[in-house]
């Protein structure tokens, strides 16, 4: 199989993140203010809810799949068995998970109330399911989703404005929301056909992928519950007010930790199967260069968006929403402990089949994060769910290189590690500089923020360059060449 550009990659699932999350950003502003607090309050538990269900449809199949799958994948036979077989796994699994869906609708009383907007929500899960989505991890094949991305959004901001006009079309937006990922799924399961025949089948070594699978399961669930412990404990300990408030910060948050991010997704199926294939050499050298260029991204994603969290949220979702400034503010500590946290994870401990001890560390972050929530919600209500976000990402982030300080120590203790933090931490005084200076120069919010993130990074990249720092230095150079390239 022809070897697929990173680079090339990594523009593409960056493209493909900002077209998911440009929905968002275009039509949150818009849906905040039409289904007011309350209204997006509803529309995010309900979504929290079905997250868990969603969780137990897909198990670790995602995860274990990219992982086993890029070994195999340039044998046509042997990766259609096991796709197929994978396959299988993931319906049976789709069953269970909307038989224990149904029998909590009907256990819970105060999930009747949300009952029509759960079930709108659950529609995703079957669409997922068959959606194989991971077929496309494994082949690096991020053009046609990319493209598949483009067409859906289009026709779900479109339906929106004709659709959702007032606080009681919470439903309609939910059904909107799904729209893309279900009709992008469907199209999923038709062109993965280019790549192998997947089928149902039923005579397979069953324990074979679910040994491995039911761990990273398990890793997934004690993740899941500290990613939604905060919406779900809000919205039972509080009311649908506080929930839609804390749902705006962690909605940016999520916005921002996703394009930061967009390199290390593409990057995962290439060190997997690096790893697989014991090129290690390889491996470490690709690791380092990853984990690097993340942490020149994540600090100052970071600091400016603690310094620009109040004009964010105001842009975005308005006055009504300005509460959230300080629950943002928080959840902006996290970044470079969760970008470090998931690099080991993904990168590390799951391609060296230590999946054991992922599940070991989402555990014990998963428990601190519940007990921190039902220890400060009463007092410091979202406030709480960003600090006890924050203290189980440093929590994830220490326990997993604890595991894996054997293949990452060499990449954490490096000179070459250490200045880039420092230069990244110079830059980021460049970045309070610029957005201090530019909220005294200018009255208008907009050409405030506008200014603040342009300045901020032509400042943040000069000091870089001033530190001669490698890695900035090694990315000019190359879009020189490319320049030079097409101007010859």
């Amino acid at each position: 199989m022809k070897k697929k550009s990173l680079g090339i990659n990594a523009f593409l699932n960056s493209l493909r993140n900002i077209l998911n999350i440009l929905f968002p950003i275009i039509t949150f502003p818009y849906v905040s203010r039409v289904l007011q607090v309350k209204g997006i309050g509803i529309y995010n538990f309900s979504n929290s809810i079905v997250s868990y269900f969603s969780l137990i449809a897909a198990l670790g199949i995602s995860t274990y799949a990219v992982r086993e799958g890029t070994k195999i994948r340039d044998n046509i036979h042997e990766i259609s068995q096991f796709a197929s077989e994978i396959f299988t796994i993931n319906i049976f699994s789709t069953l269970i998970s909307y038989i224990l869906l149904f029998l909590c609708l009907f256990a819970f009383s105060k999930l009747h109330n949300y009952a029509a907007c759960i079930l709108i929500f659950s529609l995703q899960i079957f669409f997922t399911t068959i959606g194989t989505e991971w077929i496309y991890q494994i082949y690096e094949d991020y053009g046609y989703i990319t493209l598949r991305s483009i067409i859906f959004q289009i026709l779900s901001l479109v339906l929106l404005f004709i659709f959702v006009r007032g606080p009681q079309d919470y439903l309609k937006y939910a059904v909107i929301t799904i729209f893309s990922a279900v009709g992008a799924n469907i199209f999923n399961f038709i062109h993965a056909r280019q790549f192998c025949r997947i089928r149902v089948v039923w005579h397979f070594n069953w324990r074979v992928h679910l040994t491995p699978i039911l761990i990273i399961f398990g890793a997934n669930i004690a993740n899941m519950i500290y990613v939604n412990s905060d919406i779900t404990l809000l919205g039972l300990m509080k009311s649908n007010y506080i929930v839609g408030l804390y749902s705006v910060s962690s909605k940016i948050y999520q916005i921002v930790k996703t394009l930061i991010a967009a390199l290390l997704i593409v990057t995962i199926p290439r060190l997997a199967m690096l790893f697989g294939k014991n090129k290690m050499a390889e491996y470490k050298s690709l690791l380092s260069k990853l984990t690097n260029i993340l942490v020149l991204l994540a600090l100052p994603a970071s600091v400016g968006l603690i310094m620009l969290s109040k004009e964010v949220v105001l842009l975005i979702s308005g006055k009504e929403y300005l509460r959230a400034t300080n629950s943002l503010s928080i959840l902006s500590l996290a970044y470079i402990f969760s970008i470090l946290a998931w690099i080991l994870t993904d990168c590390v401990l799951i391609p060296s089949k230590r999946e054991k001890y992922v599940l070991r560390s989402m555990g014990i972050s998963a428990i601190l994060n519940i007990v921190l929530n039902i220890l400060l919600i009463p007092v410091m209500s979202e406030n709480a769910a960003a600090l006890s976000t924050v203290l189980a990402e440093i929590c994830m982030f220490i326990v997993n290189y604890h595991y894996a300080k054997d293949l990452i120590k060499a990449v954490f203790i490096s000179k070459f590690f250490l200045k880039n933090i420092i230069d990244s931490l110079v830059g980021c005084i460049g970045i309070v500089g610029i957005c201090l200076l530019c909220r005294w120069s200018w009255n208008s919010m907009i050409l405030m923020t506008a200014f603040s993130i342009i300045l901020s990074v032509i400042v943040y990249g000069a000091i870089l360059v001033l530190l001669s720092n490698k890695i900035i230095i090694k990315m000019l150079n190359d879009i020189r060449k490319i320049i030079k390239n097409r101007l010859l």
